[in-house]
């Protein structure tokens, strides 16, 4: 019995010799076992929380690809009707012009394209002149003139001298029965000593060569001399030679 030993005896030998070595080998393979599960664990769970916001971050934001906006029918059919109904107002306004004889804006496009014409074919009697003053045989005496006397055949047709509106007809105790057309850009033809009957009235839209009457005596002051149409142009109420407008004779 007493050379048996003891269990503690035995394991003071144990580690006095190469166990002591044996067990600081195993301490260190489990604390390298754990550690390694301890990062390898949080790494996952990294991973995890990572993958978690890219999900997140690539969700799909929509958008509207058509930059227009989309109407629902019944608004897109309101529109059309709206649309419609002020086409068929803008026709008829355009018909109630065209029936009324108005001076429309394409009137006077027209007319500033249009080119003059002599109101008729006759010798001049009398010249346009307001700067200086020029004889009347007739009358004997000197005078200015704001028109152009164009003898002609009493009857002689009187044609308007470019498109236009009839403005007015009246007769009054200078100039007779006369005829006053308005043209485009503030321009105005003034047709007098005309027969007592015009062939238009105001209100009526004349093209360039339309016979608006004829030549007469009507002009109270001008009975004695010999047939023949007073013919004026203003520009703004201002009188303007017509021959600036009219072609060369």
């Amino acid at each position: 019995m007493g050379n048996k030993k003891s269990f503690g005896e035995k394991l003071e030998k144990f580690f006095a010799g190469k166990g002591f070595y044996i067990v600081l080998i195993l301490c260190v393979a489990v604390i390298g076992v754990s550690a390694y599960f301890l990062f390898s664990g949080r790494r996952a769970d990294v991973e995890e929380v990572s993958g978690t916001e890219n999900e997140i971050g690539e969700v799909a934001v929509p958008q509207n690809e058509d930059p227009e906006m989309v109407l629902p029918p019944e608004t897109e059919q309101e529109l059309n009707s709206e649309e419609a109904s002020e086409q068929d107002e803008s026709l008829e306004e355009a018909t109630k012009t065209e029936e009324t004889g108005s001076w429309t804006k394409k009137d006077a496009e027209t007319a500033a394209a249009a080119q003059f014409i002599w109101p008729l074919e006759g010798e001049i009697d009398m010249p346009y002149s307001v700067t200086a003053l020029i004889y009347n045989k007739k009358l004997g005496d000197w005078r200015t003139h704001d028109g152009v006397d164009i003898s002609a055949p009493l009857g002689t047709q009187v044609l308007a001298v470019s498109a236009g509106q009839v403005e007015s007809v009246t007769t009054d105790d200078m100039g007779g029965t006369t005829v006053i057309i308005q043209h485009a850009g503030g321009l105005k033809s003034i047709y007098s000593n005309l027969a007592e009957v015009p062939t238009v009235y105001a209100g009526d839209n004349v093209m360039t060569g339309e016979v608006i009457g004829a030549v007469g005596a009507t002009a109270p002051g001008e009975t004695k001399e010999n047939p023949h149409l007073i013919f004026k142009m203003t520009l703004d109420g201002q009188s303007v030679n017509p021959s600036d407008y009219l072609p060369p004779r």
